[in-house]
Formats: structure tokens, C-alpha cells, sequence
């Protein structure tokens, strides 16, 4: 698997290296890549895990054409060997950049972050569930990721940043790597205020649709998806706050990304979730502490939305805290500890099942 991604990034280097000695076009190619090792384990019962896996390994060639820059992300996973980013971006102006591929949709702060300066395990359960990571339309795993067109810039720049930056992009709609079903496009959008450096307040919509649905019987369907995001950061000499709400209305499956396309009624057509984290540190951009509190509510019915009360009904919550420590730039280990309440539905025959347990993760981060 490994040595497939390097032949085929080692050739296509060699091609563009080639095309930048003949015509001078390629000023600044660049090959990276970066790997996660995981560690977990949790005591769930009649789910017990004790495992040692690869959580991610990606190849990254970046250059640069004039004044467009452009991206190829490969990811090896197991056996198999697949494309996540394939784009490129013209950059007009600070307040004018247009990007046309396969890449991150405009949806939250946290889908662009980087997986290891994420700072967790995993991105949190409502990006998962409601920007395309595992999605709850059944949409296949894409790492919140579709292929389209996006504008986006930055605006009224005052004190060395931009106060305003906008961006909005139109995507198939279906995820990585694939074509649109149902010929109907995702429109999704988003801006935030930056009031002084490193504070971000944002908000995001998106409207749109997934094809090829089973619905009563009949095949080929659409199923129309609508979504928001609500946003607040502060990133700033190595302190990080992060905290978002997300709303969705539209039906799904009966497993987030599992590919399929027959939906699950009983399931209810809203969810929504919503985290807080703050990562500090102990000794600066070398040691940190962390801690998020992580809610999604998988269903709920419209006229009960109470988040005071989460005893009930379909839930997962996460008390997480955890620590890091980075070695160097390119080599960092992390330590975190959930407690989960879950609460998952039975949806054959409607009862709700309540676990409470723990889990560890460690994780060790190269990037090369």
C-alpha cells in the first residue's frame, strides 16, 4: 500500500519536476506527509476494545504555478489506497481567491484543522456526524470533504488582519471521489468576524441535497439536507478555545456513513450537537492540557429541543480531558481520557440502549 502511494507521488514529481526545468512554471513543489498512530481501548460493554491500529496515513505534494496553487493528498487506509484532495486555487487577490476540485467544504471552524493540530482523538461528533466525515445521510466517509467550486476572502484588513472573511462554494454533494446523483448542487456558505488576532466569530449555512435514495419503495431519490453552524475561536500564542453548535433538518440512514441510501423514518429528520474545548499550555509549544465537552444528539422531536434536560432520548456525551507533549515540530504524543453516556436506539423496535463507559487513546504524531 505505502510503496503504491510513493511510486505513484514519486512520478508524478519526477513529470512536474521535468515540466519546471523546461518552462520554469513549478517555483515552490513540495512533497510531505504526516502518519497517526493509535492506541485504544474502552470498556463499553459487549463492544470491549484493546486495540493498536494506523488511524491515518497521507502524501501531500504541493506547488505552485504563478499565482495558483494547487494540492494532491493521497491516503493509504488498510489495503486500499484513495485520492482526498485534488485542487487547485487562484489566488486574484487577499480578497478574491477561487479554488476549483476536490476539497474541504466551507462548513465550521474545526473540518479545515489539521488532524494532528486538532488536538483530539477525533474531530468532534457533531462535524462528524453533520459536515461529511461520517455523515449522517449515509454519505461514505470523505474527511468533510466534496468536489466543487469555492470563492472565498478576506476583507478591510486593520492592525495587521483582516476584520471580515467570507467564503461560498457550490459542490456535487455526494463526497469524495464521486459523481452527483441527483444532478442537484450543495450550496454552502460562511463568514466570520475577526476582532483582534487569534478571535474568530463565525457563522455557517448550507442547503442541499444526496441522490440515489430507496424512499417508499422507490429508487433514485433525493434527500434534501439543510444545516447551520454557530462559531467562536480564540487561537492565539499557543492558547486554543474552540466551541460551535450545528443544526440539522433532513432525514438518514440508519448508520452515519455507511453508504447507504435507504433512509430510517423512525429516526426522525433533525439532529444537532454541539462542543467546547480549551487546549493550554504548560510550557509554551511544548506541553499542554486539555479538556472538551462533546454533545450530538442523534434525533429529537422539534417541539422538545431542551438542552437543559439530556437524561433522555438519542445522545452521546463526552467528558474528555487529555495531555500532549511535542518532542519537536515534527514529532508529538498524546494522552486523553473519555467517559461516555450514550444513549443509541434500537430503531426495529424503538427501545433506547444506555451505556456509560470509559475510553484511552494515545497517539503518537509524524509528519514528515
Amino acid at each position: 500500500m505505502t510503496k503504491k502511494i510513493f511510486i505513484i507521488l514519486a512520478l508524478l514529481t519526477a513529470t512536474l519536476t521535468a515540466s519546471s526545468q523546461e518552462k520554469k512554471w513549478y517555483d515552490n513543489l513540495k512533497l510531505s506527509g504526516y502518519g497517526i498512530l493509535q492506541y485504544q481501548a474502552s470498556d463499553k460493554k459487549g463492544d470491549e476494545e484493546n486495540s493498536i491500529n494506523l488511524r491515518l496515513l497521507r502524501l501531500i505534494l504541493d506547488g505552485k504555478i504563478n499565482n495558483v496553487d494547487w494540492r494532491v493528498q493521497v491516503q493509504g487506509t488498510g489495503s486500499s489506497v484513495f485520492l482526498v484532495d485534488l485542487y487547485a486555487e487562484w489566488q486574484l487577490h487577499e480578497a478574491l481567491r477561487l479554488k476549483a476540485g476536490q476539497f474541504k467544504r466551507a462548513f465550521t471552524f474545526e473540518n479545515p484543522t489539521h488532524p494532528i493540530t486538532q488536538g483530539w482523538y477525533a474531530y468532534a461528533m457533531a462535524v462528524n456526524k453533520l459536515a461529511g466525515f461520517g455523515d449522517r445521510t449515509g454519505e461514505k466517509p470523505s474527511g468533510g470533504r466534496d468536489i466543487g467550486v469555492q470563492l472565498q476572502g478576506d476583507l478591510f484588513r486593520v492592525a495587521g488582519h483582516p476584520l471580515l472573511h467570507y467564503q461560498v462554494g457550490v459542490y456535487n454533494g455526494e463526497g469524495i471521489n464521486t459523481k452527483d446523483k441527483d444532478n442537484r448542487k450543495d450550496i454552502i456558505g460562511g463568514a466570520w468576524l475577526i476582532p483582534f488576532k487569534g478571535m474568530r466569530i463565525g457563522a455557517f449555512g448550507w442547503t442541499g441535497s444526496r441522490g440515489g435514495y430507496t424512499i417508499d419503495g422507490k429508487t433514485d431519490q433525493s434527500l434534501s439536507k439543510t444545516r447551520y453552524s454557530l462559531s467562536a475561536e480564540y487561537d492565539y500564542n499557543d492558547w486554543t478555545f474552540r466551541t460551535e453548535y450545528i443544526h440539522s433538518k433532513g432525514y438518514g440512514t440508519a448508520k452515519a456513513g455507511d453508504g447507504g441510501t435507504t433512509i430510517e423514518q423512525k429516526k426522525g429528520d433533525r439532529a444537532d450537537g454541539f462542543y467546547a474545548f480549551a487546549i493550554v499550555p504548560i510550557i509554551k509549544h511544548k506541553l499542554h492540557l486539555k479538556a472538551r465537552f462533546d454533545v450530538y444528539r442523534d434525533e429529537y422531536e422539534s417541539g422538545r429541543k431542551i438542552w437543559s434536560d439530556l437524561s433522555e432520548g438519542v445522545r452521546t456525551i463526552h467528558y474528555e480531558g487529555g495531555i500532549d507533549y511535542m518532542f519537536n515540530k515534527n514529532l508529538e504524543l498524546n494522552l486523553m481520557y473519555s467517559r461516555i453516556d450514550e444513549h443509541s436506539r434500537d430503531y426495529s423496535t424503538m427501545y433506547i440502549n444506555k451505556y456509560k463507559y470509559n475510553m484511552v487513546d494515545l497517539e503518537l504524531d509524524i509528519r514528515f
